[in-house]
């Protein structure tokens, strides 16, 4: 396992950051294709986006409140 996917995975699970957002980075990380068309979110598009990009800089945006 890529080790600078596992600290980002961790990371956000400590950060108990948005859902939608961890799975859409865990997926863009992965190179997953993007889920269908319905079931596309905002937070699901940023976080695969940023994880395609193996960004972590936006995970503060995505705090749960």
């Amino acid at each position: 396992m890529d080790k600078n996917y596992y600290d980002a995975v961790v990371q956000m699970e400590k950060m108990q950051l948005n859902r939608e957002y961890k799975l859409g980075w865990i997926g863009g990380y992965l190179q997953n294709p993007m889920r269908e068309e319905q079931r596309v979110n905002e937070a699901y598009e940023a976080g695969y986006t940023d994880g395609s990009n193996r960004n972590t800089s936006n995970f503060t945006q995505w705090l749960n409140q």
